[in-house]
């Protein structure tokens, strides 16, 4: 994409070379054409990738990891944030984990970054974040689901930032799970299929 754009620069500066300087007027022969063509690659590299967010809105979906974790009888479990990563992507979505600073430590014993959580619930450190020290995950939760418009998967209401967040009102935007005897249910088995 930085190729189009010096492309772009360039042509620019060899047109107003070409218009304003008499000595270069034979550089409009040539920046005509590159400024024309940088545009087209720069239009076509925007539509793509407005084409590649439309189809993944409503693909994504955040999961407020340090909510699920407690689904299951009540106890932190890893293996639960799993088997919720792994139900979501059964059902065509891709999923990503956003955890309170203090969950590895609850989980392990001590603490975890993004990469050591990902490696243990065996996804790409770029899927999961581990919140800094003394920073509420909330924000970071309601923001990335903004940002990516995905869902969130927590038994949270959020009532707390409602009014900076109003989507938390849209039905089917918050997706509810827990456990009953003993298996894993979401909202969204019931809703998308």
């Amino acid at each position: 994409m930085i190729g189009p754009i010096i492309v772009l620069i360039f042509s620019l500066a060899g047109l107003a070379a070409g218009y304003f300087l008499p000595d270069f007027s034979d550089m409009l022969l040539v920046a005509w054409p590159s400024l024309f063509f940088s545009l087209v690659v720069l239009i076509r590299a925007e539509l793509r990738l407005r084409e590649a967010r439309e189809k993944a809105a409503g693909k994504l979906i955040v999961i407020d990891g340090s909510n699920a974790m407690h689904w299951k009888e009540g106890t932190p479990q890893l293996a639960t944030v799993r088997e919720i990563v792994d139900r979501i992507s059964a059902l065509g979505y891709k999923a990503g984990v956003i955890f309170d600073a203090n969950a590895g430590h609850i989980l392990t014993g001590k603490y975890k970054h993004n990469s050591a959580m990902g490696k243990l619930l065996g996804l790409p450190s770029d899927r999961v974040i581990v919140v800094d020290k003394g920073t509420p995950a909330d924000p970071t939760i309601l923001e990335a689901a903004r940002f990516l418009n995905a869902r969130i998967v927590t038994n949270d209401r959020y009532r707390d930032w409602a009014a900076n967040y109003p989507e938390l009102k849209q039905p089917g935007y918050l997706i509810r799970g827990g456990y009953k005897e003993g298996k894993l249910w979401l909202e969204l088995d019931r809703k998308d299929q």
